[in-house]
């Protein structure tokens, strides 16, 4: 019987992750300009910032917003925003008696082009079980109380289906313009886990 002595099995994931990029380079199998260039785009120019201009447009343009749940996919690119893990993305949205939230209970299959990459919690197998069994307390765990007659409503996203969630917009918010809007909404609005607050 063989077995094995697992050394790298209690190594940081930073330290594996930097082992494993050595070695596929070493190997030719990629290029670290690239991964750099990937990596840069989706923390500087992609992520919630994209989420939150299309949140702001739906806010304001009604005929936006009618797209946007119709066929989220189109709309969401009519702003400029696709790529991968944004090929099919369907947009639900919060109401005064409806919220919604999403998970990703197999992985963390998200919206990159208009979330950026995902939080580690939404990866965590805790929220990826619990939101699913018991959302409002979870939900409350995170900061979100929400009333008892608020009809909560999980989506699964799947490697063939991301969510989008079209927070409900804030009382007080009237008067304020469609650039004003975009620094309110924040990337946990957009998945469920909050709402958005009046400045």
């Amino acid at each position: 019987m063989t077995t094995t002595s697992g050394k790298g099995e209690h190594l940081p994931a930073a330290l594996r992750t930097e082992a494993l990029e050595q070695l596929l380079t070493e190997r030719g199998l990629i290029d670290p300009k690239v991964m750099n260039g990937i990596i840069s785009t989706y923390e500087t120019d992609v992520g919630p910032l994209n989420g939150a201009k299309v949140v702001a447009r739906a806010w304001t343009d009604p005929e936006y917003r009618r797209r946007l749940l119709e066929d989220g996919t189109a709309a969401i690119k009519e702003l400029g925003f696709s790529g991968p893990q944004g090929e099919h993305i369907v947009v639900v949205e919060n109401t005064a008696t409806t919220h919604n939230v999403v998970v990703c209970t197999l992985c963390s299959c998200y919206p990159w082009p208009v979330l950026g990459l995902p939080p580690s919690w939404y990866k965590d197998p805790a929220y990826r079980s619990r939101i699913v069994k018991e959302p409002r307390t979870v939900l409350a765990e995170m900061g979100l109380e929400l009333d008892e007659d608020v009809q909560i409503t999980v989506h699964d996203s799947t490697s063939e289906v991301r969510w989008f969630v079209l927070p409900e917009r804030p009382a007080g918010t009237e008067h304020l313009t469609e650039e004003e809007l975009v620094p309110l909404v924040s990337r946990d609005a957009m998945v469920g886990v909050a709402k958005v607050e009046a400045p």
